[in-house]
């Protein structure tokens, strides 16, 4: 009885539109109140003990390096290069945010901080080039998913932090090639729909010297991963070290580099970071609280029972895990989907063979798609915000990407190696 108020209680308030975080903690704290088993402090020290994590630490200095480095002038230079590759092919600006968007996710680590960073730049210059309105935000929308799924990111430090057998530096080198995938799977259909609708290139000759003259005008902006992730997978530095250097890099880059960062845009910079960081550590401190209910009433292992139940195949089971992340990437918060459903969904994939870090890509790539499918689907807000669409007619151009990102997914989940291929690197180096 105490777990179905729990979640009673949880989907009363997400239906009452009250914030994620705030109704993670409010159904906790009625479940508490009927209990009468728990003291209420339960909920206080899962809402300190849970932030009081030196790798947690990463999520706020990755996001403001995110924020320095999309006002300093590094999109504009991450396009410029992305162009002068494909930019000259049938459907070139399209596959050309793609790509921009694929280079941005290595620096913010945020899906809905790249579809900003990105969308202001290239909805209206698609548009200008002739790409139907919705096409051009929609392609905004899916390709800024990546955010979450090309390392650094958020998502892959708060399950490295939760996932037993899993480090965030693992989670990291996994995600390179599935990003990638992924990006891929976006630019076939972008490839495609462009030759359907005429939607022509650059009309430019691709010359290997323009190239180079791009590539070492955005120098700075392409050395940001590589210092990030060379640096951890060197050995120089942890994730979290590495969130620090990424900030100290992202002001040295837009203040003294490319000088389009003004000391003046630095209080607002500091308190849009600020604010999101308040935000997602609200969110991790309640779902902590929410899954130590969870556990307490053993819910993970009625689930693990209910599955295995249905069947003994691995190929049913995780289709079902898959089907179930999808379900709830519609309606909650990644990280919060993350914390909650790790300690429920890890133990039955390892059951059925899946390595831990393979599993927190599928995932996360789970989760991601989440960003683009109503009625949460953040990146559609943002994408609508810059682009004045309404989310029901971004909706169903994105269908398509949906489906690619889909396809992707299921190779993802049954050929481990995609994810797993780099690992070896990972355990070399360390």
């Amino acid at each position: 009885m105490t777990a179905i108020v729990l979640f009673a209680s949880f989907a009363i308030f997400l239906i009452l539109s009250v914030p994620i975080g705030i109704a993670l903690g409010l159904a906790s704290l009625v479940t508490i109140l009927y209990s009468g088993s728990l003291p209420l402090e339960f909920l206080a020290q899962g809402l300190v003990t849970s932030v009081d994590s030196f790798p947690l630490m990463a999520v706020p200095f990755f996001i403001l390096a995110g924020e320095i480095m999309s006002k300093g002038g590094i999109s504009d230079r991450l396009f410029n290069v992305a162009n002068k590759i494909v930019g000259n092919r049938t459907g070139g600006f399209a596959i050309a945010t793609i790509v921009t968007c694929m280079f941005f996710a290595a620096v913010s680590g945020s899906a809905p901080a790249t579809v900003a960073a990105i969308g202001g730049i290239m909805i209206p210059a698609m548009v200008r080039m002739g790409y139907d309105k919705r096409f051009a935000t929609a392609t905004v929308a899916a390709a800024g998913s990546l955010g979450v799924i090309i390392p650094p990111s958020i998502p892959m430090v708060i399950y490295g932090v939760v996932g037993p057998g899993a480090t965030i530096g693992d989670m990291f080198i996994a995600g390179i090639i599935p990003g990638i995938f992924v990006g891929l799977g976006l630019m076939v259909y972008a490839y495609f729909y462009s030759k359907k609708m005429g939607y022509k290139g650059s009309g430019e000759k691709f010359s290997v010297k323009a190239l180079l003259i791009a590539i070492w005008d955005a120098k700075w902006a392409l050395l940001v991963p590589v210092i990030i992730l060379g640096g951890i997978y060197g050995g120089i530095f942890t994730p979290t070290e590495a969130s620090v250097i990424a900030v100290v890099y992202g002001l040295l880059a837009g203040l003294v580099l490319y000088r389009e960062l003004k000391i003046k845009d630095l209080p607002k910079v500091i308190g849009d970071a600020a604010l999101t960081t308040a935000t997602i550590l609200i969110i991790v401190g309640t779902a902590t609280a929410f899954g130590r209910l969870l556990t307490v009433e053993q819910i993970p292992n009625q689930v693990a029972e209910a599955m295995l139940s249905i069947s003994e195949n691995p190929i049913i089971i995780i289709l079902l895990i898959t089907l179930l992340l999808l379900i709830v990437g519609c309606f909650m918060d990644t990280l919060a989907a993350i914390i909650i459903l790790t300690p429920i969904l890890l133990p039955i994939a390892v059951n059925i063979g899946y390595d831990p870090v393979h599993f927190g890509i599928i995932m996360i790539v789970n989760l991601a798609i989440g960003f683009i499918t109503p009625p949460l689907g953040v990146n559609l807000f943002v994408a609508s915000g810059i682009s004045g669409l309404s989310i029901e007619s971004i909706s169903r151009a994105i269908i398509p990407f949906f489906i690619a990102m889909l396809v992707t997914l299921l190779v993802i989940v049954f050929i481990p190696q995609i994810s797993m291929m780099f690992l070896g690197f990972s355990l070399w180096f360390g």
